[in-house]
């Protein structure tokens, strides 16, 4: 695993080398206890971003200022996790997708998240870190992972694109638009030419909670809707925190050509002029 991190070697990372771990989870359950030195960043997952210009200026600049607040300047390793791997919609995932389209050179993920670290009995404190301002690097997108809206529509009419929905069954047959409400968004429905994977198929339970599924598992379950290796790939989901869960997935079992709708369902089903299906496909 590249990007995945247990609990052990988080404990023996920490006690080596520079790390700032960044807690996804909301603040309530942050002062209920967390790892100790571990600063609460809920913004990762709240932030609905649009993919235009600027929008994605607006999420640059965003993340640059909070990711520096906490310290990370580029010489740190930055820790991601959440409660769990399939309770958060995607959350610790979504903060190492957006420290990947920043630019930052070291992140890692917490897998099975803060269930994991109590299971093997790890310290837990709810004494609140404070940390020492830094200035960010920031070099927006420089490994090409976010996809505009621009490039979605255009990938409409590109067959050697696959666009993989990993939404919930509700929102992909369109009976819901989003996990906030069934009528969050003003249209249900998916992107035309979608095929899906619900993104809990990523993962299964394990003796410390929700753990993604191995190599080869995963590129079983890929090969149910045509995902080879080698495959282009883009994915969406509401608001890029399931697609960033299922993106760590598909990078860590080697598929390498893989980039994020970040905007999302979010962002499509606002803009009346954009495509869409409901419905079970034909």
């Amino acid at each position: 695993m590249q990007v995945l991190i247990s609990p052990a070697d988080l404990e023996t990372l920490m006690a080596s080398e520079p790390v700032v771990v960044i807690d996804t989870r909301d603040p309530g359950a942050y002062a209920a206890g967390h790892i100790p030195g571990a600063v609460n960043l809920r913004d990762i997952f709240t932030y609905l971003a649009t993919s235009d210009h600027d929008g994605l200026l607006a999420l640059q600049h965003t993340f640059a200022e909070e990711f520096g607040s906490v310290g990370l300047s580029g010489a740190e390793t930055a820790v991601i996790y959440e409660e769990a791997m399939n309770n958060g919609f995607g959350q610790s995932c979504r903060g190492y997708f957006l420290l990947k389209f920043l630019g930052y050179p070291k992140i890692k993920v917490l897998h099975g998240g803060f269930q994991a670290w109590r299971t093997e009995g790890k310290a837990v404190t709810t004494e609140v870190p404070t940390p020492v301002p830094a200035t960010f690097p920031l070099a927006p997108d420089p490994a090409g992972v976010m996809v505009d809206k621009a490039a979605m529509l255009q990938a409409l009419d590109d067959q050697d694109i696959i666009k993989l929905d990993v939404r919930d069954v509700d929102e992909w047959i369109g009976s819901s638009s989003s996990p906030y409400g069934v009528d969050f968004c003003p249209r249900k429905g998916r992107i035309p030419g979608a095929v899906w994977i619900e993104w809990y198929r990523m993962m299964k339970p394990g003796g410390e909670g929700a753990m993604f599924k191995a190599r080869d598992e995963v590129l079983a379950e890929l090969h149910t809707v045509g995902i080879k290796p080698d495959s282009k790939v883009y994915i969406y989901c509401f608001k890029g925190a399931r697609a960033s869960n299922t993106y760590l997935a598909l990078k860590e079992a080697g598929v390498q050509d893989v980039k994020v709708y970040f905007g999302s369902w979010n962002e499509w089903s606002r803009e009346a002029d954009l495509p869409i299906e409901s419905g079970f496909p034909s």
